[in-house]
């Protein structure tokens, strides 16, 4: 059997982030707001809100970041309820904690999607909603919009593994009232770190502008479509200039050089990861032991990574096919089985004593995760696959044994 591919690095960073590099530590310019205009992180925000169809960017720290500050900017009552998925990153539950807000889990179906009926079960005084399109597995948007639509609740979409992912044709991150996206390394777009939210609403980017700490006047360097400060936007930021606690939660130029000149490889990344995908899917879900969730019809996904279930496998058989394809080269995350997993709900300590949810406990017991970054070529795909199924049938071979 052919060695294993490296799945680990990302692809290269474009020669024109080199140049814009070499640019800023020649003159030092690695602060947002020291140039007048257009500064690479002023440019990165106006081209990403023209990429994904909306009027406004901000580019933070973090996507955890951007969760808090959305949260912040919606003027939430401290102790507000705000409804999330108990399949997430502990990244958000902890956003919810950062802004004085209560997190509350509902469940998460077999196919890594809201189950509707405990999330409408939950609503009643929610008084926000954190989707998480978790690994890019995007929940049924039509009925959560409309469930809180007519409840009044703003919807944040935590889109930071669904950059390039579209529901019934629209980007992900712009259906809900805000979005936010990460640039950490295991993104489609990689910087290492660094966020950003998206928004249609000027009043609620400006509060989330002067919170990340746009002080004194740089509020004026933050741009409106086309690069220009709109009159709603401006009339926004004096409004709330000097009325908001500072966070300081920027992007350094530094890292918008290196995001910007990625921007343009977005579709062919999405393609490809589409295909590796779509490709490694069909050859697991061909045996009895697999099973890769279909997206729902007006999904459309841009996945840079696999999730399975394993099927008819118990937790000592579970365990043993990882790491019959550990042993084999090929490193599978068993998402409640992987100690002190962040993205098991039971680990999330922090929040106190938790009701259990059953449903999303049994299905993070056999649900599997293996990186697929879209660099990779059809025979390194049939390397990975080809091992998955090897050690599943080793597993079950030993139990019959």
């Amino acid at each position: 059997m052919a060695l294993p591919p490296n799945v680990h690095d990302a692809e290269p960073i474009p020669a024109a982030a080199r140049d814009a590099i070499d640019a800023l530590m020649q003159s030092g310019d690695l602060f947002r707001y020291t140039a007048s205009e257009n500064a690479p992180v002023t440019l990165l925000e106006q081209e990403y809100a023209e990429l994904l169809g909306c009027k406004f960017a901000l580019a933070v720290s973090s996507c955890s970041a951007a969760l808090f500050l959305s949260l912040k900017a919606l003027g939430l009552p401290r102790d507000a309820r705000v409804l999330i998925p108990a399949f997430t990153f502990a990244a958000v539950p902890s956003s919810v904690v950062h802004a004085d807000c209560v997190p509350v889990l509902c469940e998460v179906a077999d196919n890594y999607r809201i189950d509707m009926a405990d999330f409408e079960a939950k609503l009643d005084g929610v008084q926000a909603v954190i989707i998480s399109h978790m690994r890019g597995h995007t929940s049924d948007m039509d009925a959560i919009m409309a469930l809180c639509d007519a409840r009044g609740i703003p919807v944040v979409e935590d889109a930071a593994h669904s950059l390039g992912t579209t529901w019934n044709g629209k980007n992900i991150g712009t259906i809900g009232k805000v979005g936010c996206f990460s640039f950490q390394s295991y993104k489609m777009v990689n910087a290492g770190e660094g966020g950003i939210l998206i928004t249609d609403d000027a009043d609620l980017v400006a509060r989330a502008a002067i919170m990340s700490g746009a002080y004194e006047h740089n509020w004026k360097k933050h741009k409106g479509p086309h690069g220009e400060n709109t009159p709603d936007l401006e009339q926004a930021f004096a409004k709330w200039q000097n009325q908001l606690p500072l966070y300081n939660l920027r992007m350094s130029n530094l890292s918008a050089a290196v995001i910007r000149p990625q921007l343009p490889e977005l579709a062919r990344r999405v393609r490809d990861g589409l295909a590796n995908h779509d490709y490694v899917a069909e050859r697991l879900n061909a045996s009895p032991f697999f099973d890769v969730p279909a997206p729902l019809d007006p999904e459309r996904r841009a996945p840079d990574s696999i999730q399975f279930n394993l099927v008819n496998l118990s937790e000592a058989q579970t365990r043993a096919f990882a790491a019959a394809a550990e042993a084999k080269g090929v490193k599978v995350q068993v998402f409640g089985l992987s100690t002190d997993n962040a993205r098991a709900f039971w680990n999330w300590q922090f929040l106190g004593e938790q009701p259990d949810l059953p449903q999303t406990r049994a299905m993070l017991m056999k649900a599997c995760d293996v990186r697929l970054p879209v660099r990779l070529t059809r025979a390194e795909l049939d390397v990975i696959a080809d091992i998955l199924l090897a050690a599943a049938e080793e597993t079950i071979s030993k139990a019959a044994a």
